[in-house]
């Protein structure tokens, strides 16, 4: 499948900066070297990402979220770790869209570094990579 002329929607949350940085910082470098277009923008929050995602669900091909949910002392974390997943998956199901999701869900900061950083676990080259696998599938069952 050639990828050049498909369109891809970064949505970042960078509550954590440096977290997320990490996490384009994969995504970007998946992308361009499969000659993808894409596109950055940014949101508060995690809940905010699938928003923007619905928002924007006609003019991209696919889209990759990316962020961090650091567990903390309340229930907060529950929330928006849940939410922020089922709407992708809902999205994703319901409107039939390519959805990478990239957003972290840690216990510690720790953890998120590994996940987030190109050198290591690099999830958001993951969330690309994952993306572009629907959209080939997609392109495959509309030639059935």
């Amino acid at each position: 499948m050639t990828q050049s002329h498909v369109r891809i929607l970064i949505v970042e949350a960078p509550y954590y900066a440096e977290i997320a940085e990490m996490l384009a910082t994969g995504a970007i470098a998946e992308l361009e070297a499969r000659g993808v277009d894409y596109k950055r923008f940014t949101v508060p929050g995690a809940l905010e990402i699938p928003a923007v995602i619905s928002a924007a669900s006609d003019s991209f091909d696919g889209f990759v979220a990316l962020g961090c949910v650091i567990r903390g002392q309340t229930s907060h974390y529950d929330i928006v770790a849940g939410e922020s997943a089922r709407a992708l998956m809902d999205l994703s199901i319901g409107n039939n869209l390519a959805i990478g999701n990239g957003i972290l869900t840690t216990d510690t900061r720790a953890q998120a570094e590994v996940r987030a950083d190109p050198d290591q676990k690099n999830k958001g080259r993951d969330a690309v990579q994952a993306c572009l696998a629907i959209i080939e599938a997609k392109m495959e069952f509309s030639r059935s």
